[in-house]
């Protein structure tokens, strides 16, 4: 394996390059920058990696700027001891995000998962697709894809090709439109609904379940002043509109 590492302390780069020949004394780093700058120059050096370990603040200033200015087609572990930047982090196709100071047992846990992330994927990652899967979050700019996790595989699937989401317990199911397909995200429905999703194209009708516009097909009343929802994609489970979520849902059918 080899790894690029961001990173603009000297000290914290020392110790994170030590926890990884721990972990395993055959991976190669190729590359360290501590600049926004500086890791420009080593993503254009054309040099080959497998995995980037990036702490966010930079001497310079955010380590989101590389990204924007290169095409980074590996996956990312984020190190960085400011927890806020933990949601950004996930818009890129990111393994893990640790907060300093590390720990063994953390950055192996994170190392395993990419191995195991990497074994599991039938897409391939490419520069391409890192571009589409990037959001900054803003007004206007949502997640364009997910990944999904079906038995042992890990796969994309584009928010259009979503009919709705669900959860059970913890665990947060995307479905697929048309063929019922479900799929487990990491990802709550509060942050499907305030972060991630259109709210054009999203609702969140009652506790449980987030729905796509696209694939609403009819609407009924229902006890106690709900409504019963009718989609294309087949549901095992009734999906009703909360009552004090109607108001609200019928002006967002309207906008």
């Amino acid at each position: 394996m080899k790894i690029i590492i961001l990173e603009d302390e000297l000290l914290a780069l020392e110790k994170l390059q030590s926890l990884i020949a721990k972990y395993d004394e055959s991976i190669e780093v190729v590359a360290t920058a501590d600049s926004i700058e500086s890791a420009i120059t080593v993503f254009n050096s054309g040099v080959e990696y497998d995995l980037l370990l990036c702490d966010i603040e930079l001497a310079d200033g955010s380590s989101f700027e590389v990204f924007k200015q290169v095409e980074i087609s590996k996956p990312v572990i984020f190190t960085t001891a400011y927890d806020q930047y933990a949601m950004d982090a996930f818009d890129v196709y990111c393994i893990d995000y640790l907060l300093k100071p590390l720990s063994f047992p953390k950055l192996k846990e994170a190392l395993d998962k990419f191995k195991e992330r990497v074994k599991m994927l039938d897409e391939p990652i490419t520069a391409d697709l890192v571009k589409e899967i990037i959001s900054h979050r803003g007004r206007g700019n949502y997640k364009k894809r997910f990944l999904a996790k079906l038995g042992n595989k890990l796969v994309f699937k584009r928010a259009e090709e979503v009919s709705y989401f669900y959860a059970e317990g913890k665990t947060v199911y995307l479905v697929e439109a048309q063929k019922g397909h479900k799929f487990i995200v990491d990802h709550s429905l509060e942050e499907l609904e305030k972060e991630l999703l259109d709210p054009d194209n999203f609702y969140r009708i009652n506790r449980s379940f987030i729905v796509n516009l696209d694939d609403l097909m009819e609407i009924r009343s229902y006890h106690n002043g709900r409504l019963k929802l009718h989609i294309n994609t087949h549901c095992e489970k009734d999906i009703i509109v909360a009552r004090e979520k109607v108001s609200s849902f019928k002006s967002w059918l309207n906008q």
